[in-house]
């Protein structure tokens, strides 16, 4: 499929291979459980408004942006944790874009976030200017531009990789500025942006051959004591994942995961009753 970008397709729970329908693992069991795939795609164009400028509605709604529907989640790359969004021990706390500017050095990554949309991710690139993956362009803006009023934060931590030095991290920004469309090689914000801070090629369209087991889990958190993994083939894949789960919230999250289990109990108990008779 080359740089080609494609409209995302998300298999449904219901669509997809379940290893143990038993239900949400224990804190102690870290087995994969669903496989959800992808075609390439790029999701910030199906869903962010354009940088226009927002409504006031809009401004007021996201300036009371509540983190409490965020779904925290570990990525771990075999047995090694490579990514962790952890609500009580991170400082997730979300500023106006002025008051991120007051915080901001180059290099940073900041994510601006608003309830019922995907996360958007950028990369500050200084003099209050941040380069950006934006419907299907990579594009330089302002930084209370590309945020389109909503809130945002620096999110440096949340991926575990070595970081590369900020003026390496501004110039890979800088220098794919103006590709679009084919020429993309990343298929939303967050993993153009991770990729321009961590300069690893995992982030890319194709960036992994896709052989053998899913070497990437997704450990959904509901609660201390009760998760849900998800195996991946890549991390861009699943990427896709964990910004849909974003996008939706944790108690849709919940709900979809809850339906397909019962869905596949009620299936198992149809099939037994059958071989029995």
């Amino acid at each position: 499929m080359g740089n080609q970008v494609d409209k995302l397709t998300h298999l449904s729970y219901d669509n997809v291979p379940t290893a143990d329908p038993n239900g949400f693992d224990t804190e102690d069991e870290l087995g994969p459980r669903i496989g959800v795939s992808y075609i390439f795609s790029a999701d910030d164009d199906e869903q962010e408004e354009r940088i226009d400028g927002p409504d006031k509605d809009q401004n007021e709604e996201e300036k009371q942006y509540d983190n409490c529907d965020e779904l925290e989640c570990v990525v771990y790359y075999r047995d090694e944790s490579v990514y962790e969004k952890n609500l009580k021990l991170s400082d997730m706390s979300t500023y106006s874009t002025e008051n991120l500017l007051n915080k901001c050095i180059p290099g940073d990554l900041v994510e601006f976030v608003a309830t019922g949309q995907y996360p958007h991710w950028v990369v500050y690139v200084g003099d209050f200017q941040v380069v950006h993956l934006h419907r299907a362009e990579i594009k330089n803006n302002f930084l209370t531009d590309a945020s389109q009023g909503k809130r945002g934060r620096i999110v440096n931590g949340l991926y575990k990789f070595i970081a590369l030095p900020p003026e390496v991290v501004v110039q890979n920004a800088m220098q794919q500025v103006g590709r679009r469309d084919r020429e993309l090689y990343w298929r939303n914000s967050e993993c153009f942006a991770a990729w321009c801070r961590f300069g690893k090629r995992e982030f890319k369209i194709g960036g992994e051959l896709r052989i053998g087991k899913q070497p990437y889990r997704l450990k959904m958190l509901f609660s201390e004591k009760k998760s849900h993994v998800l195996e991946f083939q890549s991390i861009d894949d699943l990427i896709m994942e964990k910004r849909r789960n974003d996008q939706i919230g944790r108690d849709a999250v919940t709900q979809e995961l809850a339906n397909h289990l019962n869905s596949t109990d009620a299936e198992m108990k149809d099939d037994f009753h059958q071989s029995v008779n």
